[in-house]
């Protein structure tokens, strides 16, 4: 069993690393550190600070946070998707399916803003995707769109990809792909229709799927390693956005991206 004295480390305040040997060899991630147990993971959220896919610091209890927000969406969504989730023992802990992580992130976006923003006032496709002409900063679109990120590995930056260049290099058989992209969607629907509920703006998020092999031989798609979080998702104060871009302003914003 994981006891919270696995868990201390040399700032009282934070969780920086974590080393757990008798689960055997660590797989380091940004935030998240993992092991492989048989045919499960144990995923463990670390108080660690990335941006840009660089740790910048630690800040105290924002593994829990971030978890138990996983974990909350995780059960929420289970109508839309199955997702790796087996349990929670611990609140920095999950214990998740072990599955074929699928090596393209799918970022849904609902506002002309971040990479979107900063590409489209260059002139360029965003991920592929040509937007109408006319549109504002911090703009809504009609409907979301999807723009995928390869998934790189760590160190590396991940890097903008088309959903053409997703199928035409093979990266994720189409079958799969466009079942990803339908439940990206609704998942982003669901997420936007309970945001809202709280006062909130789902603005963009990311997803990552897995495919699960089943003893049939066949393959299902779940979702994996978190789902609307502050470290996957942005937000915003859904109460003043409207009369703040009727006057050219900037939303109240609860990232810094």
């Amino acid at each position: 069993m994981l006891r919270r004295e696995h868990f201390i480390n040399q700032l009282p305040h934070t969780l920086q690393s974590i080393e757990l040997p008798f689960l055997g060899d660590k797989i380091a991630g940004k935030v998240r550190d993992s092991f492989i147990v048989g045919d499960k993971r144990v995923l463990i959220t670390s108080d660690r600070l990335s941006a840009f896919d660089r740790i910048l610091t630690t800040i105290p209890f924002k593994g829990q946070i971030l978890n138990c927000m996983a974990a909350y969406w995780f059960d929420l969504t289970r109508h839309i998707v199955d997702n790796h989730l087996i349990a929670q023992p611990h609140p920095n802990v999950l214990i998740t399916q072990q599955v074929k992580i699928v090596p393209v992130e799918l970022v849904v976006r609902g506002y002309l803003t971040g990479s979107a923003g900063r590409d489209y006032e260059a002139g360029r496709a965003v991920s592929g995707v040509m937007l109408p002409r006319g549109l504002k900063k911090f703009q809504r679109f009609e409907t979301p769109i999807i723009t995928p990120s390869t998934k790189a590995e760590h160190g590396q930056h991940d890097e903008p990809i088309s959903v053409e260049e997703v199928l035409s290099r093979g990266i994720v058989e189409e079958q799969y792909w466009r079942e990803i992209c339908r439940i990206a969607l609704e998942l982003f629907e669901f997420g936007s229709a309970k945001s809202r509920e709280r006062g909130l703006i789902l603005v963009d998020t990311k997803y990552e799927f897995g495919l699960l092999a089943l003893a049939d031989g066949s393959k299902k798609i779940v979702l994996a390693d978190e789902i609307h979080t502050p470290d996957s998702s942005r937000y915003w104060m859904a109460e003043s956005y409207q009369d703040r871009f009727d006057r050219g302003e900037e939303p109240q914003m609860l990232d810094n991206c």
